[in-house]
């Protein structure tokens, strides 16, 4: 409102602009935009309105200044504007500027999430498959050297884990949704692009690839013990097993963003849990083999058993997973400067890892102490069926098995939702429009085959599996040491520093050694590791 006080000639004072009123028991929120999205919901986008002050030229005479007095003359509403314009000046410099096309996108589209959705989330993403392998890692490593490397492990990914959190908001006024944006940010436009780039997109789409593998075999192993001999006529092949298994991820990945399938997250988290107890609980309750040795396994050369034990040191490290995920499951979370979404992200997270914690140490113990080096390298799921198939409840085996496929089927969203996001990134902007529904479910539909073909028809990706998951390494223990101290800037020479950058030169130094043991098994065809033999 424009008041001339001055009669005389004078230019009026400057113009008092109203700013909206601070939300009750919290910052100021990010606005929200109004576009639909292809699901309907309606994500935040940067502030793009708030007016400045206009200025106006001014006479020979200073402007006259507003007192207490003058203040409580003026009303009420003028107190209620000067409240609000202090209420926004504490927010603002931590106000959130955001990429508009990001409401558009299948991770940035809802920012509902909780607390809760971060437990469901890291659970489902943190536990899987590859617990069920420990026990091969301990029959080349022994009681002491493998509960020594498990426990290392766990505790130095939770704190890279801890830093990733703290690094999504680490600037204010940025957040960093994406792995790859805060390489970016990190390491430079460029050179995060090819650090972070590959491995993060192999994370993705290569275990998505291995859940298909494991669910689809695991689908007909389970068909043979309900069916039995009733069904052996024209049984489906393992291929045929594949389609099926792929038919129904493409089904579930119709869900539009991330918070879509918190409750698909909460399914497979509940099921990894469950069947990862099952394993060990039943491996532990039956007889052992007679012939059970505890002596960690030897290879005839020095040479090839040096190798195995970096090979069982890889089956350690590749069995916490989910760091690639971190900052998307973070960005579906509002953020303000008095409720910052790291808040509930690293709460949810610490529950996720406490649940983690006890499914992977009683599973790698008990599974070693039911089956010492006896352990098949297929992992618990082999173990149970090649040694108590006839002593354990049909019944019971049959739903360890389905559990695992409920498991992969659950899996497979999470890890692929970052693919779908790339995917519908580069046809947004390029089209400058959002997708719409049927052209999000063609590019879902066209991952999910293009899934089928790689793990189908290009076998020999299982001997390359070493070599890339060394290649992947820094992902999890490595790359965010490094993120830490090009952003945080520690002081140098203190704690800190030191810790990270011997954390960080650790994990490339490990995952140097694992790419070489990768390419040794290669050459050495015996010491690939399978997780089924289809028959």
């Amino acid at each position: 409102m424009d008041q001339n006080i001055d009669q005389r000639g004078m230019s009026s004072e400057p113009e008092l602009v109203s700013i909206p009123a601070t939300p009750k028991g919290g910052g100021l929120s990010t606005p929200e935009t109004n576009a639909p999205t292809p699901s309907g919901l309606r994500s935040p986008r940067p502030m793009g309105g708030v007016a400045s002050a206009k200025s106006s030229s001014w006479g020979p005479t200073p402007p006259r200044l507003l007192s207490p007095v003058s203040i409580s003359a003026m009303g009420t509403p003028v107190k209620r504007i000067i409240g609000s314009l202090k209420g926004y000046l504490e927010e603002v410099g931590h106000l959130t500027r955001l990429n508009p096309q990001d409401a558009w996108l299948p991770i940035t589209e809802s920012r509902s999430g909780n607390a809760h959705y971060a437990a469901f989330h890291s659970l489902n993403a943190g536990l899987g498959f590859q617990a069920l392998l420990l026990p091969v890692a301990f029959s080349f490593l022994g009681w002491s050297w493998g509960i020594v490397a498990l426990t290392i492990a766990y505790f130095w990914q939770l704190y890279t884990l801890w830093i990733l959190v703290k690094l999504h908001e680490a600037v204010p006024g940025r957040r960093y949704n994406r792995y790859v944006e805060l390489a970016q940010a990190a390491f430079g436009e460029k050179l995060g692009i090819w650090l972070a780039l590959f491995p993060t997109v192999y994370l993705s789409a290569g275990t998505a690839t291995a859940l298909i593998l494991i669910g689809g075999e695991t689908m007909k192993l389970f068909f043979q013990i309900v069916c039995g001999s009733l069904c052996t006529t024209n049984p489906l092949s393992t291929i045929e097993w594949y389609l099926v298994f792929v038919s129904l991820c493409i089904v579930l990945s119709q869900l539009p963003n991330l918070n879509s399938i918190a409750g698909l997250s909460l399914v497979g988290g509940v099921t990894a849990v469950t069947y990862c107890t099952l394993s060990w609980v039943l491996s532990v309750s039956q007889v052992r083999p007679r012939a059970i040795s505890y002596q960690p396994l030897h290879l005839p050369s020095f040479t090839g058993s040096g190798f195995s034990a970096l090979n069982a040191l890889g089956i350690i490290a590749f069995a916490f997973r989910g760091h690639n995920l971190a900052l998307e499951i973070q960005a579906t979370m509002p953020s303000t400067f008095k409720n910052p979404a790291h808040v509930p992200m690293w709460r949810g997270t610490k529950v996720a890892y406490i649940l983690i914690a006890m499914c992977l140490f009683p599973t790698a113990i008990g599974g070693f102490w039911a089956y010492g080096n006896m352990m098949p390298t297929g992992g618990m799921l082999n173990a149970l069926y090649a040694f108590h198939n006839h002593d354990i409840p049909q019944g019971l085996l049959a739903t360890t098995f389905l559990l695992v496929v409920f498991n992969c089927l659950s899996s497979f969203q999470i890890y692929s939702m970052p693919v779908f996001d790339s995917f519908e990134a580069g046809y947004t902007s390029r089209t400058n429009r959002p997708c719409s529904i049927w052209v999000r479910a063609g590019f879902r539909v066209f991952y999910g085959f293009i899934s089928l073909f790689i793990g189908v028809a290009l076998p020999f990706l299982s001997s390359l599996a070493g070599l890339l998951g060394g290649l992947t390494l820094p992902v999890t223990f490595a790359y965010p040491c490094f993120m830490w101290i090009l952003i945080k800037k520690p002081e140098r020479y203190s704690f800190g520093w030191y810790l990270n950058w011997g954390l960080g030169l650790s994990g490339l130094g490990f995952s140097l050694a694992f790419s070489v043991g990768g390419i040794w098994s290669m050459v050495n065809s015996g010491l690939k590791l399978k997780f089924f033999k289809p028959n």
